[in-house]
């Protein structure tokens, strides 16, 4: 009974926080002093950080219900300009299509802290479209408005060291998210001569990386990860750098999910590392292969296949099916890769040259390879055992891949993937 009690009575407050959330919304809406709207927006997100999660689900449902477009001003407007194409009637209704939420998030974003807070309620409605997958509208105006607010000639491009604030570099070892920072020494290292780490700021969250990248100087194009993130391995000296290899990409900011920064980012670095170590003739990436595994137990199904590279496929299949016996599962293990036989470990190279040079222009292709793929780099290279730690074994059977970013080609390159082909090296050609 008790039980019951407080939830009737947090359910109450709830719904009493949400009316006066909604009452702040259309109070900023139709506010036009600049000073109350800054102190009414500053409550309204004040109010939203309260809320509890189930209304802050109901809050979005109105956000799409009550400040949506007005379908009959939106027809009329539509009506009048084709009946009149002219400025006029095309500035009327596009001022009756905008969503007025849309209006309301950019009165919240003028208030001090609002483009974090709006970040923040961005990131709150994405943890919902799985289970409310009609906010889609809502959202869509959340990411339309971002994508222009953190616009890359917006942002702030800056080297992370050793000597940057001890804030900063805790965000970098909790952010990481490709190969995890084992504490301070292994940042240090991470950040020696030998290795750079450089990150994107906006000026509304100076404070707070958005995007950063990992890059290794080295003598030649590497093959595995573990001597990458060595904290123990002494620096080389600037006359071996000959190669700059990006080993890691991490995203800070959730609520900036699907608003383009990385491929601006790794232009932006290769550009800068360019400038600072003429030498550097060669930039490349160092990557993991997440969806490989899976893709294989699924049966390595590629769509619109030759027939004869299909068969092909299906030999390189089967003959890694023999060389683990069957158990695909094996292949998670370290001895079993050091171990497997060479055609076992030729058909296994060959199925990820299938699975990124052929199944990453599929919708459900490869999200590492699509990435960068779509940012004009090229399917360079396959390093079988490049990643034997537990989450690469998993992954990837240990496989990892070279992107290569010939800086000459990234227009040419991305053009090629965004009409269903794959720039590849010779040598990854060669395996389909």
């Amino acid at each position: 009974m008790l039980d019951e009690l407080k939830n009737a009575a947090r359910n109450l407050n709830g719904a009493r926080q949400l009316r006066g959330l909604l009452i702040d919304c259309r109070r900023l809406l139709s506010e036009r002093g600049e000073a109350n709207s800054v102190a009414i927006a500053r409550d309204l997100v004040a109010r939203f950080r309260e809320l509890p999660e189930d209304a802050q689900a109901t809050f979005f449902e109105r956000l799409s219900r009550d400040f949506s477009p007005d379908p009959k001003a939106v027809l009329a407007s539509a009506r009048a300009y084709a009946e009149t194409p002219n400025a006029a009637t095309l500035q009327r209704l596009t001022r009756s299509a905008e969503p007025p939420r849309q209006e309301l998030l950019r009165r919240i974003n003028r208030s001090p802290g609002g483009t974090g807070s709006i970040v923040a309620m961005r990131r709150a409605l994405l943890q919902r479209m799985r289970e409310q997958p009609e906010l889609q509208a809502v959202e869509a105006d959340f990411l339309h408005l971002l994508s222009s607010w953190f616009n890359p000639g917006f942002l702030r491009l800056e080297r992370v060291d050793w000597n940057s604030p001890a804030q900063l570099l805790e965000q970098i070892i909790r952010h990481e998210a490709v190969h995890q920072i084992d504490g301070w020494d292994d940042l240090r290292r991470r950040l020696q001569p030998d290795r750079r780490c450089f990150a994107f700021f906006h000026p509304q969250l100076p404070a707070e990386p958005l995007i950063f990248v990992e890059v290794a100087l080295l003598p030649a194009m590497p093959a595995a990860i573990a001597p990458l993130i060595d904290k123990a391995s002494a620096p080389l000296p600037a006359s071996q750098f000959k190669v700059a290899a990006f080993y890691s990409i991490s995203n800070c900011q959730p609520g900036l999910k699907g608003v383009s920064l990385g491929n601006f980012l790794i232009k932006r670095v290769a550009d800068e590392l360019k400038r600072e170590l003429p030498q550097l003739k060669t930039f490349c990436t160092l990557s993991p292969i997440p969806g490989f595994a899976r893709w294989v137990k699924a049966g390595a199904r590629c769509e619109g296949l030759p027939k004869a590279r299909a068969q092909r496929l299906l030999q390189a299949h089967a003959a890694v099916l023999d060389a683990c016996g069957g158990d695909l599962d094996k292949l998670a293990q370290t001895a079993t890769l050091r171990a497997l036989p060479e055609p076992g470990g030729q058909a296994l190279l060959r199925l990820a040259a299938y699975y990124l040079g052929w199944h990453a222009t599929a919708a459900d292709g490869d999200p590492v390879a699509r990435f960068h793929l779509d940012n004009g780099a090229r399917l360079e290279r396959l390093d079988p055992l490049g990643d034997l730690s537990e989450k690469g074994r998993r992954q990837s059977w240990g496989m990892m891949v070279n992107y290569l970013y010939d800086l000459d080609r990234i227009e040419a390159h991305h053009e090629k993937f965004v009409h269903g082909e794959v720039a590849q090296s010779r040598l990854l050609t060669s395996l389909l």
